[in-house]
């Protein structure tokens, strides 16, 4: 999908937008699956109705040209002289542009977009905004002389602008690099006097995320394209102004419905402000509030009309924040401080960018971003990798020992009550509680920690969090604990019988009050989340030995929940195996291999100890020893041959210990196998096995398998 706009008459900027082609979040994916397809299995973009036929023309053009999507964009560089040329050239264009975008910069520090200006060979000539975050960018002191074209990046809006002689919008995954995957870019080409492309105008949306999906991102972008032709309409103008008086009216009149155009597009991103999740503020140089949005007002509990002028300060508890960014421009990022709003106290997270002048050091103010921290550490349990994937139907087996426990199981994850998984280490704990949270709270977060695996010393700052500088070593801005980061969702705590005694008590007090406070804290914050726990020891023998807090047990195990070892779920080892093969074998572009019957025999005679994991590791093992189609007993872990000698007759004399194999075994294990390959087909299943479709109704009924 590419929006264009078209430029003819200025009146029309935004009504010539085709909303029917706006984005939403099912396109993104669609044409995000596109761009994979062609990446990765070659398929023709121009095929597809998602993506736009100049889109599929240039993806393809910039991979016959060998340009890699993953390859930095920071590559190439005018040298010193040729930019001194480059810029002198173009200085009148620089300075007109430059004044244009200074009247915006307020709007751009609300939204996080960043606006550059190219030459006609792609070579950037001025940016402004917080261009230090974008990841290609953030480590480079200056972009100016930048080279950004089709040969080093493949397409982008600038580029194709300019081609086009139209402004365009491109969606993130639009774009070849993938260093743009998840920003909006719209541009505008730039003509003289005689209707020649010289350079374009691009404003790149900051990067798109789960929470702005459904907020300020889709609103934003429908006017930004609108937004930045008007610009370029403002800026060609303005040139003209200069070059000619003999068109001084023309260009007035011009000028004055651009204005108008400015002004509407500048009310439109004014008002789409007001419903983002948010809290925006800014601020004069003296800390007194200018600007507020919806959000921001209802966190200080003030109307607009109250909040403006009052001092930011006077609800802070710690007003260093605002004084540094005043004082230095100091920028502070995702810094968590105390609300005064009221009679009470509460947490925020702000970000505080200052504005400047034209002369950068003198310092007119800043702009105050104010996050909840709940939606701070939604992001920060996810990024950490504690994210649920799995849910009851990622839980394989047809047995009637593990149906029985997952029906029971998806009874008590319907219940707010905790529950405690009893099981050998291996058979699936975390399967199931990832199976749990998904079919009771799948949007709030999922926190896991392994009490065995973290220190005595680390538990307590784990779990309660603690405050800046309360013990030596400690983050000086603090750090939530996983309880706060599980506020709204699941707290799985692994192997709960290796929690420290004296830790147990504590927890007991959170589950109980549903208030946590953190090291070194002096106030209680409230939480509500469900406590998964999970253990492979017998916590009640443990109570009776003083080991395990009998009142934290009973607490934790309102509902418990046994998982059966491997060893007894027989019937389930062999389709286990099968899955794992067909897996492991697509995840690493394996051919996938056949177990002998001989391999059979000897995973069914195995006991297990270490569950389902220790089977998974041993056909992950065995694939990677055998060189052909077939995995046999000397393709098996060591430790499931009971002695070498075995291992070598198993060799020798293959044919005698299929011999002793009961026909049943092999007979189902092929059946199950077959209908794995074939998704349950039985007509193709049936066709592989060389039997009629009603003998092999007659064989699923006769092994109990399901289908």
């Amino acid at each position: 999908m590419i929006l264009v706009c078209q430029k003819s008459d200025i009146n029309d900027i935004f009504s010539s937008i085709n909303r029917d082609k706006f984005f939403s979040k099912e396109n993104w994916k669609n044409i995000q699956q596109c761009r994979l397809n062609f990446f990765e299995y070659a398929e023709d973009p121009r095929n597809s109705q998602y993506v736009d036929k100049e889109i599929a023309r240039s993806w393809i053009n910039s991979r016959d040209r060998g340009i890699k999507p993953n390859a930095l964009v920071t590559r190439e560089w005018l040298n010193s002289e040729a930019l001194e040329k480059t810029i002198e050239k173009n200085r009148l264009l620089i300075e007109v542009t430059n004044s244009i975008i200074q009247n915006f910069k307020y709007v751009m520090f609300y939204s996080d977009y960043i606006i550059y200006l190219f030459d006609k060979n792609g070579i950037i000539l001025l940016l402004e905004g917080d261009w230090e975050s974008l990841v290609p960018f953030s480590k480079q002191k200056s972009l100016t002389g930048l080279i950004l074209n089709d040969t080093s990046m493949g397409n982008s809006s600038h580029m194709l602008c300019m081609y086009l002689k139209e402004p365009v919008q491109l969606l993130g995954p639009e774009h070849y690099s993938a260093a743009f995957q998840n920003n909006i870019a719209s541009a505008t080409p730039l003509f003289d006097e005689h209707g020649e492309v010289i350079a374009s105008l691009v404003l790149l949306s900051k990067a798109l995320s789960n929470s702005t999906w459904e907020d300020s991102l889709p609103r934003l972008s429908l006017h930004t394209l609108g937004l930045i032709t008007a610009m370029g309409v403002a800026i060609e103008t303005q040139i003209k102004l200069l070059k000619s008086s003999d068109n001084l009216i023309i260009a007035n009149s011009n000028l004055m419905q651009v204005n108008e155009s400015l002004e509407t597009s500048y009310n439109m991103l004014e008002a789409t402000l007001a419903f983002t999740d948010e809290g925006l503020i800014t601020v004069d140089r003296f800390g007194n509030i200018t600007h507020i949005n919806q959000k921001a007002s209802r966190i200080l509990r003030l109307t607009h009309s109250e909040a403006i002028s009052r001092n930011i300060s006077d609800f802070l508890t710690d007003k260093s924040f605002i004084t540094k960014a005043l004082t230095s421009g100091e920028p502070i990022s995702y810094r968590e401080t105390t609300f005064k709003i009221g009679k009470s106290e509460e947490s925020y997270i702000l970000t505080i960018r200052s504005t400047h002048s034209q002369d950068p050091q003198i310092i007119r103010g800043a702009v105050i971003r104010i996050v909840h921290p709940d939606k701070i550490n939604a992001l920060a349990s996810l990024r950490a990798g504690s994210q649920a994937k799995f849910g009851f139907n990622d839980i394989i087996g047809d047995c009637n020992e593990i149906k029985k426990v997952k029906d029971i199981a998806q009874r008590f994850s319907l219940s707010s009550e905790n529950i405690l998984l009893i099981g050998e280490s291996g058979t699936g704990k975390e399967l199931f509680a990832q199976a749990i949270h998904n079919n009771y709270c799948p949007q709030g977060p999922f926190v896991a920690i392994n009490c065995a695996s973290m220190p005595r010393s680390l538990i307590e700052s784990e779990l309660f969090g603690y405050e800046g500088g309360s013990f030596t070593g400690a983050d000086s801005h603090g750090k939530p604990g996983k309880i706060e980061l599980a506020n709204g969702g699941t707290l799985f705590l692994d192997e709960i019988g290796d929690m420290p005694y004296e830790v147990q008590a504590v927890l007991l007090r959170v589950l109980e009050d549903k208030q946590v406070m953190r090291v070194g804290g002096k106030r209680y914050q409230e939480v509500n989340f469900r406590v998964v726990a999970a253990t492979n020891r017998n916590l009640l023998k443990m109570v009776q030995e003083n080991q395990f807090r009998e009142d934290l047990y009973y607490r934790l195990s309102v509902l418990r929940i046994s998982i059966p070892p491997l060893r007894q779920r027989e019937h389930d080892i062999i389709l286990l195996c099968q899955y794992f093969i067909h897996t492991y074998c697509d995840k690493t572009g394996r051919s996938k291999p056949q177990l002998s019957p001989a391999a059979i025999k000897k995973i069914l005679e195995y006991n297990w100890p270490g569950n389902v994991r220790q089977l998974e590791n041993a056909i992950i093992y065995a694939i990677n020893i055998t060189q052909s189609d077939v995995i046999n007993v000397e393709h098996l872990p060591y430790e499931m041959v009971e002695d070498g000698r075995e291992l070598s007759n198993d060799k020798n004399n293959s044919t005698e210990t299929e011999e002793i194999l009961p026909l049943q075994v092999w007979e189902k294990a092929a059946i199950k196998s077959t209908l794995l390959k074939c998704n349950n087909s039985i007509a193709h299943a049936a066709s592989i096995l060389q039997i009629s479709k009603s003998t092999l109704y007659r064989k699923i009924k006769e092994y109990d398998i399901t289908l």
